[in-house]
């Protein structure tokens, strides 16, 4: 899996473009509000906002390709205008694709929790990473968070709650809206518990306290002048 692949919309799918930028904003016709989901599986929230919002955009990342390619055919069979569907690693563009402060929301719902210390790395919420993640939000924009591992969604609370700017809100009910993803769905009608979160930030993004010292530690040069 290539870390950015293609994109989907209402024509079909099609290779990214290659001028190395990606501004879901200029490719999704109309001026409403943009809004990103970050692991959409199979599309479900995504194209129910879609087609019941018809004046906000929406986009979405995926990195399992059956399932971005289920969506865009959903997508394309729906014709819908304001959703535009990417493929590949979220940090990937985030990082390098993305611009920053672009999305008045980005939803994150039922990420993998790598809950074995070796691939806790590849997380998506970490101290070292969170700004990457915060960086897609405009100023005043939100972030909808939702895991079903409790022990990582208390991480992430952490994380979040102790990140300049952010103002953050736990949830004890299900959204407004009902379930939003399947998983969702299955884990209410299961009565598993479920960790929800609503972050507010107020200002750009930045990094994180604990991630900022993690980068001063590691470019401190070394006392002794060995190289």
């Amino acid at each position: 899996m290539t870390r950015a692949a293609r994109l989907a919309d209402r024509d079909g799918i099609r290779d990214l473009p290659n001028d190395g930028a990606l501004d879901p904003g200029e490719l999704l016709k109309g001026e409403g509000a943009l809004e990103l989901e970050i692991g959409f599986g199979k599309g479900r929230y995504l194209l129910r906002r879609a087609a019941a919002e018809p004046r906000h955009r929406f986009c979405g990342i995926e990195i399992a390709s059956e399932y971005f390619r289920l969506a865009a055919r959903r997508l394309a069979h729906r014709r819908l205008t304001n959703l535009l569907l990417l493929e590949g690693d979220a940090s990937y563009y985030a990082t390098a694709l993305l611009p920053r402060g672009r999305f008045a929301a980005v939803h994150v719902y039922f990420p993998d929790p790598w809950p074995k210390l070796r691939h806790q790395k590849r997380r998506l919420f970490s101290t070292e990473a969170i700004d990457l993640v915060a960086g897609l939000v405009a100023p005043g924009g939100r972030l909808w968070f939702a895991t079903d591992f409790l022990e990582y969604g208390a991480h992430v609370r952490r994380i979040l709650e102790s990140y300049p700017g952010a103002r953050v809100a736990a949830l004890d009910a299900v959204w407004p809206d009902g379930a939003r993803t399947n998983y969702e769905a299955k884990y209410i009608a299961e009565g598993r518990p479920i960790v929800r979160l609503e972050v507010e930030f107020e200002a750009a993004a930045a990094l994180h306290p604990e991630g900022a010292a993690d980068v001063l530690v590691a470019a401190r040069p070394d006392a002794s002048g060995a190289g």
